[in-house]
């Protein structure tokens, strides 16, 4: 038989696991910017350069990131919990008052960052609550920051 998986435990318990702080935006069909925080962001190989991350379906700018050709995921550094907590939230209009650039796609791009990454979608998965966009890396760049991380729901950053 099995044991009734309590949700905050289990969320407790994954969060011992430090995660890097990303990210990731896109723009949908009318033309709107739109972005979030995500920590589920993983390399998944080198040739082709694939990388995924998920997003729960109950998520705000679902739709956008459902449909969106292209995403760009801004890997966070030590310096952007701000940058984070902003993107965290339901704000209608993230990009009112960010710095930020169009990139392929007409992909809102932000201009501070430790890492970037525009990608093509590549494939799309059900993952339960959410789903897992694969991305195909069509543009990267990065710099020499300390990471910005999360531990047990609390923000880190690594000397």
């Amino acid at each position: 038989m099995m044991k009734t998986i309590d949700p905050i435990l289990l969320r407790n318990t994954l969060g011992c696991f430090i995660t890097g702080v990303t990210v990731v935006t896109c723009r949908d069909e009318d033309g709107k910017a739109h972005g979030m925080t995500a920590n589920s962001f993983a390399s998944v190989s080198l040739d082709p350069p694939l990388v995924l991350w998920s997003i729960g379906r109950n998520a705000s700018c679902f739709d956008a990131f459902e449909c969106a050709k292209y995403f760009a995921i801004h890997i966070l550094h030590s310096g952007q919990e701000s940058i984070s907590r902003h993107f965290a939230t339901k704000n209608p209009d993230k990009f009112a008052t960010i710095e930020h650039e169009n990139g392929i796609g007409d992909t809102p791009l932000l201009t501070d960052y430790s890492a970037r990454l525009v990608c093509s979608v590549e494939h799309r998965y059900p993952g339960g609550d959410h789903i897992i966009l694969v991305g195909r890396i069509v543009y990267f760049d990065g710099g020499d920051h300390s990471p910005l991380a999360v531990h047990k729901g609390q923000y880190k950053t690594l000397a």
